[in-house]
């Protein structure tokens, strides 16, 4: 056990000073060891120490280097790219042979983060939005990041988290939007419970619409446990056989509950076949009643008709679940009530489509609307624009048609925008295990003024496609960090490099 010299502070500090004072005077250690009962390597080290502490009292801190706008524009164009305090560390020492502290990054981080809160909150878009909810756990299930995007720019309007995910944290956070200022007039989410009794709560009067790739993706799934059956059956075919050879050569087949009927097989194997390609057929006919135009021989299909059609292929789908064999009859019945019951919020955004094409009717006859409706459903294979689609046109089709073909264009059927930002934030979420709401404004901010580098939006940000004209490209400069002239220097050089190379 290791004892401690029962002195007090203020008696090892006269010791050290009569130390100091007389350093190099002979005997002087073994008298204040002899004297006080002390061992000559503690009185050695209370000198030491006490030139240490002597040392650090009359030596001048070390300046600490100011932060310029450079180093802050830096620091954040490194943390943007998945990195963390020490990896924006390591970075600078690595690329600029200087070293920085991680205060200096902390503090940049946390004055950013502050600026980035501000301009979130004082963000709206002129225009009635439609918006895309939806929540992400994280890494610890005690709580989650709610989440909500602009469905047509993708701009994110809100980022909070980690929260208990529940209607009381949800309705907060839509009362915060409707406090900064933002109005939507459709909401769209998957099956959240939370996101969904909140909406009721707070926008009784909007209708929820489903998003439709959720309900198809897990009807897919349960398409794709059919086709693997089927395919299990198809493999056992030349077993069968070798075992119906068996047979016919006198030997017992093998196994505990053989098939020998080849016929019988054969049969099974036709059955599924058959209610695989009937199942594919509905969900086919699924997915095109779940589309914005509906398009057949009658033209334009109107809410009832669609809904008609929908009830014929409903009533299909349960003749079918009573005809198909009990092995796979289970399967069938689990998509028909999952197309049933999911069926009335796929379809909320019919609504709308349908006054538009009858308030339509008078100047753009319904021969035209199916015109209009051949070439929407063919535009991407073509290659058309909705600009190019008007504009062959004739000239008194021309503002009616251009009304017609937005109001399909903004239909709001998925909640992929959404699901989009969720890959952004999962990625800073596996680097930092946990995003602050400073973190997360400071994502959103980024975000939502990057500008789209390739595609129909080339050159818009998200802020742009929402209707804030104005907004700055650079998220730096939105933040209050302008680029320097080191900065842009810095990026000529760049451009003159590039171009010589």
């Amino acid at each position: 056990m290791v004892r401690t010299h029962p002195s007090t502070p203020d008696e090892r500090a006269q010791w050290a000073a009569t130390m100091l004072a007389h350093r190099g005077e002979y005997g002087l250690i073994s008298r204040l060891s002899r004297a006080n009962a002390i061992s000559r390597p503690t009185l050695y080290a209370w000198r030491t120490q006490a030139e240490h502490a002597l040392t650090a009292a009359f030596t001048s801190p070390a300046s600490v280097p100011p932060i310029t706008p450079q180093l802050e524009r830096q620091v954040l164009t490194i943390w943007i790219a998945h990195s963390s305090v020490r990896d924006i560390q390591s970075c600078f020492q690595a690329l600029t042979a200087q070293g920085i502290s991680l205060s200096t990054i902390t503090t940049i981080l946390a004055e950013a983060e502050q600026r980035a809160l501000h301009v979130l909150a004082n963000t709206a878009p002129p225009s009635l939005r439609a918006l895309a909810l939806d929540e992400l756990y994280a890494n610890q299930r005690c709580g989650g990041y709610l989440n909500a995007v602009d469905v047509h720019s993708g701009a994110v309007w809100a980022s909070a988290g980690p929260l208990a995910v529940d209607t009381d944290s949800w309705i907060l956070l839509l009362w915060e939007l409707q406090e900064r200022g933002l109005l939507w007039d459709r909401l769209t989410m998957d099956g959240g419970a939370a996101a969904r009794a909140a909406s009721r709560a707070v926008t009784p009067e909007l209708s929820i619409q489903a998003d439709q790739w959720h309900i198809l993706h897990s009807c897919g799934q349960l398409q794709g446990r059919l086709v693997r059956q089927l395919r299990t059956l198809q493999q056992q075919t030349a077993v069968v056989a070798r075992q119906a050879a068996r047979i016919a050569a006198g030997h017992k087949p093998r196994g505990p509950n053989p098939k020998t009927d080849v016929a019988a097989h054969a049969a099974d194997v036709a059955v599924a076949q058959r209610l695989v390609e009937d199942v594919g057929f509905l969900m086919h006919e699924l997915r095109r009643l779940l589309d914005v135009v509906v398009l057949d021989r009658r033209g334009v299909l109107s809410a009832v008709q669609r809904q008609e059609e929908l009830g014929s292929l409903l009533s299909m789908w349960a003749e079918m679940v009573t005809s198909a064999p009990a092995a796979h009859q289970c399967i069938v019945e689990q998509l028909l009530t999952l197309v049933t019951s999911a069926l009335p919020e796929l379809l909320t955004f019919v609504a709308q489509l349908d006054r538009v094409q009858a308030d339509l009717c008078s100047v753009l006859a319904p021969e035209r609307q199916a015109l209009l409706a051949w070439a929407w459903l063919r535009r991407k294979g073509l290659g058309w624009t909705v600009r190019e689609i008007v504009a062959a046109l004739p000239a008194d089709w021309r503002d009616a048609a251009r009304v017609l073909l937005m109001a399909w264009a903004d239909a709001v059927r998925v909640s992929t925008a959404v699901e989009r930002w969720h890959s952004i934030l999962r990625v800073h979420l596996t680097v930092h295990r946990r995003l602050s709401s400073g973190r997360l404004a400071l994502l959103a901010v980024w975000h939502n003024h990057r500008v789209f580098t390739r595609g129909i939006h080339k050159g818009k940000s998200p802020l742009h496609l929402s209707g804030i004209t104005d907004a700055p490209s650079d998220w730096l400069a939105a933040l209050g960090y302008p680029p320097t002239v080191e900065t842009l220097s810095q990026a000529g050089a760049g451009a003159e490099l590039a171009l010589a190379a």
